[in-house]
């Protein structure tokens, strides 16, 4: 033991003591890294042969590497939990010591994959807001007993005192898993990844048998008759089995990620999303740390009439599924999941009618579409082939239809707890902030936006992702917009201007 872990380990009476990772990671870290490492102990088998004693001891040495570096890991890992702080210290070689404020952190994600889950453990992953680059990161226990995990939980979120080691009580449950939703799996781009993860799987099975697609003799037969095919035949064909690639991937990838889905409000006001087979997790958010909702509908799903609906809080991951409160389902429950999320009536958040923008908005969507796909043409007809440049005319109707859907979803809303915004064609998104939660505002104006007298004003908020546009309203409704939602936060600015467009309050 070093003098700092020697100063370390002494403790002050009173002092909260540091605990360590469960014993069990001695097992599950090294197999996770051994697992890792068997495609190189393979090659290193198979391109030696069996009886190259070298490469065996190089297999065997780098097993025994992985287990000793599992075993340091966990007797330089130790965590605390003092009224005020999460500290965390690691490392041998390279120590690190992390320590989040508890007052900053607002969730908590519980995440089990298959191999912690056969243990019984689970990786705790503390989500904190931005303070310094460190904090905004949080920290990561990996990992401790699922029982010892749902205590920290419980504890790490609720700041009113020291959470009894018992069950806690059942929450409320605000939504479930229908697997009639299973229909809306195929208009999300997971479709996509199904695709390469069916693909990946067929291969590597038949490559595991020891038999290489490539040189399939009936495969290459296959590819003879299918090139003497009409080309019109082939391209169905593909389309074909792509299409059936990524409806399965789809709906397999969804039934894995949201299987047995919950969402609850536990006893003490904490929102909990529980979901998956393979790999369990668990995401916790501080209720009162909550600063609005978003229902987000990418061009697909909203043509399937669905959406999904996402928190807005500080600390959430900025992925994909950051802060997912529900999975893909039918629009209107979307804008249930977020009413009930933020005991608000749906015409007060995602579901308020909405003002319409000016006719500038309109005419700088379609611009903006039309302007570049008059350059695609235009190049089409100079450097394509001959039949390049009629067929990209038919980009034109398109581009039209896209600009005036993208004008079509804009509008904002300020009702009496929040400021409503929607924006989006590709991917619509309608957020619903609290006006409490606005910190301060963004207003723009590029020069093509001075000369159609509108502006883009963008609610900054420590939550989501930072900022929230309203784009392109008109510039006196934008600053009186601003101003109205967060009474007296640029009465001193409007006094000072001398634009005439900008009202003074």
């Amino acid at each position: 033991m070093t003098a700092v872990d020697r100063v370390l380990d002494d403790r002050v009476p009173g002092e909260q003591p540091w605990r360590r990772l469960d014993p069990r990671m001695l097992v599950v870290g090294p197999l996770g890294s051994l697992a890792r490492l068997v495609p190189l102990v393979l090659i290193l088998l198979v391109t030696g042969g069996t009886g190259d004693p070298v490469r065996l001891w190089i297999a065997a040495v780098a097993a025994g590497v992985v287990v000793l570096a599992g075993i340091v890991r966990w007797r330089t890992t130790k965590y605390r939990i003092t009224p005020d702080r999460v500290e965390l210290h690691t490392g041998w070689l390279r120590r690190q010591r992390r320590s989040v404020p508890r007052d900053r952190i607002r969730t908590v994600d519980l995440t089990a994959r298959l191999l912690h889950r056969a243990f019984g453990l689970s990786v705790v992953q503390v989500g904190a807001a931005s303070g310094s680059p460190l904090e905004s990161a949080g920290l990561s226990l990996d990992a401790v007993s699922t029982a010892e995990a749902d205590l920290l939980r419980r504890e790490l979120l609720d700041r009113s005192g020291p959470v009894p080691r018992q069950e806690a009580p059942p929450g409320e449950l605000l939504a479930r898993l229908d697997w009639s939703w299973l229909r809306f799996a195929p208009l999300t781009f997971s479709s996509i990844a199904g695709i390469g993860a069916i693909g990946a799987t067929l291969f590597n099975a038949l490559d595991d048998l020891g038999v290489d697609p490539r040189d399939i003799g009936a495969v290459d037969d296959a590819a003879g008759r299918f090139t003497s095919a009409p080309i019109w035949l082939g391209v169905l064909v593909v389309a074909g089995v792509l299409l059936v690639l990524a409806v399965v991937g789809a709906l397999l990838l969804y039934a894995e990620r949201w299987y047995d889905y919950r969402l609850t409000r536990e006893a003490d006001g904490t929102l909990r999303v529980e979901r998956g087979l393979l790999t369990r997790r668990s995401l916790s958010v501080a209720e009162q740390r909550l600063r609005g909702a978003e229902v987000v509908e990418p061009l697909l799903l909203r043509c399937g009439r669905g959406g999904q609906t996402r928190a807005l809080s500080t600390g959430l991951s900025r992925d994909a599924q950051g802060g997912a409160l529900l999975p893909p389902a039918p629009r209107a429950e979307a804008h249930r999941v977020a009413s009930a999320t933020l005991r608000a009536h749906p015409a007060e958040i995602t579901g308020a009618a909405l003002r319409r923008h000016p006719a500038a908005a309109r005419t700088r969507r379609l611009t903006r579409t039309l302007v570049p796909t008059a350059v695609v043409c235009a190049g089409a007809f100079l450097l394509g082939p001959g039949w390049a440049g009629p067929a990209s005319l038919l980009l034109l109707p398109l581009a039209v239809l896209l600009g005036l859907d993208r004008y079509a979803q804009l509008g904002h809303e300020l009702t009496a707890r929040y400021l409503v915004a929607r924006q989006g064609s590709l991917v619509r998104t309608t957020v619903a902030l609290q006006r409490d939660g606005v910190i301060g505002w963004t207003v723009r104006q590029s020069v093509f936006q001075r000369r159609a007298g509108v502006v883009t004003v963008e609610a900054v908020t420590a939550a989501g992702q930072g900022g929230y546009p309203v784009l392109d309203v008109a510039a006196a409704d934008g600053v009186a917009l601003a101003d109205a939602a967060v009474p007296g936060m640029l009465t001193p600015f409007l006094h000072r201007t001398e634009d005439p467009r900008w009202p003074a309050s």
